[in-house]
């Protein structure tokens, strides 16, 4: 290669594998910062973490946090909320070499108005983060650029025609040519790519869904500037992430 070539952009594995977090008391291994294009995902299992997190959270999480899991009705919701958000703080900890409760999170401006409950932050630090959950399962990003990460389950095929708006006129008619066995996943799939794509940006549902093309095939379409990919979680579930696409520079001789 040239040393005027650019390097080749960074790419994806079409199919990514994040690493079952451990659950507490057990320590994370020393980790190293995430290259361009290579985040660090971890998959947090409400059955496995609940009795541990459940346990250190009030030692873990701030007092926002604990109010809010108070606020969920359901057990089940609670509990994987103080899996979700306890295992964050343990992995951004470990990341930044400091104890979990220490972490600090702000919310970056949002791109729409302003006001600032955009993305959430790390306030002077390099690193990005996010996070995903849904009944019994959380998803949990640390990227080197902005990047947004979705969990969900497959939906019951009687919820597809509700939530048809939310697609792409392309993504439609891909999903219609379908069998209709297969279309309740397609549409996860297509819904967590699209979800994770927006928590990048730091809109979120602020912006219309069906405006953007994620594809329902097996391969996601990413949009301009960013990097997508599905993920692989336990059956019944869908998930992806977007990371937003980083310039390289110059390389050096092979």
């Amino acid at each position: 290669m040239s040393l005027l070539e650019p390097s080749p952009p960074p790419a994806l594995d079409p199919l990514l594998l994040p690493t079952a977090l451990p659950p507490l008391p057990a320590a994370l291994p020393p980790s190293a910062d995430p290259g361009p294009g290579r985040p660090h995902l971890w998959l947090v299992s409400t059955a496995i973490h609940q009795e541990t997190a459940t346990r250190y959270a009030p030692l873990v999480l701030g007092p926002s946090e604990l109010a809010r899991a108070e606020e969920f009705r359901r057990p089940t919701d609670r509990a994987t909320y103080l899996c979700a958000h306890v295992g964050l703080r343990r992995v951004i900890g470990n990341h930044l070499g400091i104890p979990p409760r220490t972490v600090s999170v702000a919310r970056a401006p949002c791109p729409c108005c302003g006001a600032p409950h955009g993305r959430p932050v790390l306030p002077g630090e390099p690193l990005h983060f996010s996070l995903s959950h849904c009944d019994g399962l959380s998803l949990i990003a640390v990227a080197a650029a902005p990047v947004g990460v979705d969990v969900e389950p497959v939906p019951d095929p009687r919820t597809l025609v509700e939530a048809a708006d939310v697609l792409h006129p392309m993504e439609a008619v891909e999903l219609a040519a379908l069998a209709p066995m297969s279309r309740p996943a397609a549409f996860a799939r297509v819904w967590t790519r699209k979800e994770a794509y927006l928590k990048g940006l730091g809109i979120g549902l602020g912006a219309d869904p069906s405006r953007e093309y994620v594809s329902a095939g097996e391969v996601p379409a990413a949009p301009a500037d960013w990097l997508l990919a599905d993920v692989t979680v336990p059956p019944g579930h869908r998930a992806a992430l977007a990371v937003r696409r980083e310039e390289t520079g110059g390389a050096g001789p092979d």
